[in-house]
């Protein structure tokens, strides 16, 4: 099994970087709603140029005096791809459902483990493999129920668990080395760039109408600032695989605010679909942390 990170902290710390992941998970989950009813009122890219901006506005004042060279530079690289992942997703948002994009988003598991096994050579054993497998079969049943033609939206929004899984692989590996609100701001201050240049080539530059005000102020110092400081911190501590089996929540909580929010309804096919895919993410997760507590030898030898 490849190199990991020294984690920082004690056993206490777990239960306490558990639940504030969960929160995370369920805010996270409760604005694919959110979001889609504020760009239907406004624009993708406006919508996240302001969002993030005002997310590094909030942050600033806290930990940019923790701010590195390095930090900057590692928290900049991997900000970039997460601009990629919420420009897939928020476009996604426009041509599917909040429920359908939360539980391909949750796809972001198995890319997680993918990415760690081609960047950093940690190894997967066959029963991963077979998850992943079967998370497809699942997101098959989900998006394309056999009368339906092929949902551009949902096509997005796989790209973007791809963008997702690939920042919590960088974050496994990097987070331990620098300050968690430093690296996540600038992440966060990396995005906001590449949305504010995007802005006046896609979409008309004016500010936010009234009614998105709410949706903004939200995502930014609730999703944005706070929960990426806190996933940040959580992966100094934990292991990609137990954040990811812990934000893999994320989507139950985005079927449960599209159901009594959106009025989300899935077809039996597409429940057995949906179905398929949060058991394979948590079967994945469960695995490979019994896996990596057994030991390398028992590991390889599964």
């Amino acid at each position: 099994m490849g190199a990991t990170q020294p984690r920082v902290g004690g056993r206490l710390t777990v239960p306490v970087y558990t639940l504030l992941l969960l929160a995370v998970a369920a805010v996270w989950g409760w604005t694919f709603v959110v979001v889609q009813d504020a760009i239907a009122a406004y624009g993708v890219v406006s919508f996240l140029a302001v969002r993030f901006a005002l997310a590094v506005l909030v942050m600033a004042p806290f930990v940019a005096r923790r701010m590195t060279k390095a930090t900057a530079l590692t928290g900049g690289a991997i900000g970039v791809l997460l601009a990629a992942a919420y420009l897939l997703q928020t476009f996604g948002l426009r041509t599917t459902t909040p429920t359908n994009s939360g539980l391909i988003t949750g796809l972001f598991v198995i890319p997680a483990l993918v990415w760690n096994r081609v960047l950093f050579g940690v190894r997967l054993s066959p029963r991963l493999w077979l998850m992943a497998l079967v998370s497809l079969v699942g997101l098959v049943l989900l998006v394309r129920p056999p009368s339906a033609a092929p949902n551009t939206g949902d096509l997005l929004t796989l790209g973007c668990a791809v963008c997702f899984g690939a920042q919590i692989a960088l974050l496994d590996r990097y987070a331990p080395r620098h300050h968690a609100g430093a690296l996540a701001l600038a992440q966060l201050a990396a995005a906001a760039l590449v949305f504010v240049a995007l802005w006046p080539r896609v979409e008309p530059v004016a500010l936010p109408p009234a009614v998105v005000w709410p949706a903004i102020v939200l995502t930014a110092a609730v999703a944005t600032a706070l929960g990426f400081t806190m996933q940040t911190a959580a992966q100094r501590r934990l292991p990609a695989v137990r954040v990811a089996l812990v934000l893999s929540m994320e989507p139950v909580f985005a079927a449960l605010f599209g159901y009594w929010l959106a009025g989300d309804r899935l077809r039996p096919l597409q429940l057995a679909g949906a179905a398929l895919m949060v058991a394979a993410l948590l079967a994945a997760t469960v695995w490979h942390v019994q896996e990596e507590q057994a030991g390398p030898t028992e590991a390889a030898a599964s």
